[in-house]
């Protein structure tokens, strides 16, 4: 299948990419390179450098590479700005979608697997969170991602498009060659590392900031849940095979157990032997206390079930990939 990865030089998007190389698909990546890094692509895949709402370049590609189907990454993904800057989110994450839509129609292709968000429910009436929860987004990041799910259901209404939306937080973890490496890093996981690499070279810390200490949770610190990026990227391959039976799902994705900021803060000291200073610092705006999300459903649905079920082991894949690239791609 000749496939476009929109994204794919991001973080979940080239692992993305790595595993759909590894099952004999020919992948397009285009990415602006924004936060993501030219050396992550693999190379067998064609690079596009480019925003993923340029019409014009996005008709090159499909009619270059009879594009059969598009995984859609690129987004605008950073809470905390969602709240102070919510125009570039609405913009990248809807405005840009459409065109992305509008060209796949204009050519043909209506197969297309969404990386939506679970920032989509807001703050949950219970956990883990299941698709039958209400969406009430409490962020415009949230909020964007949310409008174009909606919008997905009106080109599959319309337009019969197939399409399947995943809804997870915190991918983590790294494959043996590819790992997280943000030029503006806000994940728990590769800040807690990079802290503990700072700690071991004897280098200055940045520091690590736990974000408020007065949640309603059992230690005050925020509650999320992991899932390893591996697994995220499989399931995203598995949704694309699963089209025809299932033409409009959406899933939750996550590991149906949470772990507070302090908790994961502890199994990073296990893990690299090292003890990780931190702070604690006023709370982030839109950020709910407990997110943890339920992954029965595509179980159900596609079989599919994660080979990483322990947060212990991703953050062990993680530790060995930061070891090995303490500059991340730039070094």
């Amino acid at each position: 299948m000749n496939i476009l990865v929109t994204g794919g030089a991001g973080y979940i998007g080239s692992i993305c990419v790595e595993e759909l190389v590894n099952q004999k698909h020919s992948v397009s990546v285009i990415d602006n390179l924004q936060e993501g890094h030219r050396d992550a692509v693999h190379s067998k895949a064609v690079f596009y450098e480019g925003n993923f709402g340029d019409k014009q370049l996005l008709s090159n590609i499909f009619k270059t590479h009879k594009i059969d189907a598009v995984i859609h990454f690129a987004a605008e993904t950073t809470v905390e700005f969602s709240m102070t800057d919510p125009q570039l989110y609405f913009i990248n994450n809807v405005v840009n979608g459409v065109n992305l839509l509008e060209v796949m129609k204009d050519n043909g292709c209506k197969r297309f697997i969404f990386s939506s968000t679970a920032a989509t429910f807001g703050e949950p009436e219970y956990t883990p969170i299941d698709e039958k929860h209400a969406q009430r987004p409490i962020n415009s990041y949230g909020e964007s991602k949310l409008m174009f799910e909606k919008i997905l259901d009106w080109y599959h209404l319309a337009y019969g498009f197939k399409f399947n939306a995943f809804r997870y937080f915190n991918a983590a973890g790294a494959s043996e060659r590819l790992g997280e490496d943000h030029r503006h890093e806000t994940h728990l996981i590769p800040i807690v590392l990079k802290t503990a690499l700072e700690v071991k070279n004897n280098r200055a810390t940045k520091g690590l900031k736990v974000f408020g200490k007065d949640y309603p949770t059992k230690d005050g610190t925020c509650i999320r849940d992991y899932i390893h990026v591996v697994d995220l990227a499989k399931a995203h391959i598995l949704a694309l095979q699963n089209l025809e039976s299932r033409p409009n799902a959406k899933y939750n994705m996550g590991s149906g157990k949470g772990f507070s900021v302090l908790e994961v803060i502890e199994i990073a000291i296990k893990i690299t032997g090292i003890d990780i200073p931190y702070e604690f610092a006023k709370k982030r705006p839109g950020d709910p206390a407990i997110l943890v999300a339920s992954s029965d459903k595509i179980g159900r649905d596609t079989g599919w079930k994660p080979n990483y079920p322990s947060l212990e082991t991703i953050m062990k894949t993680a530790w060995e990939w930061h070891s090995t690239h303490p500059n991340g791609y730039s070094g």
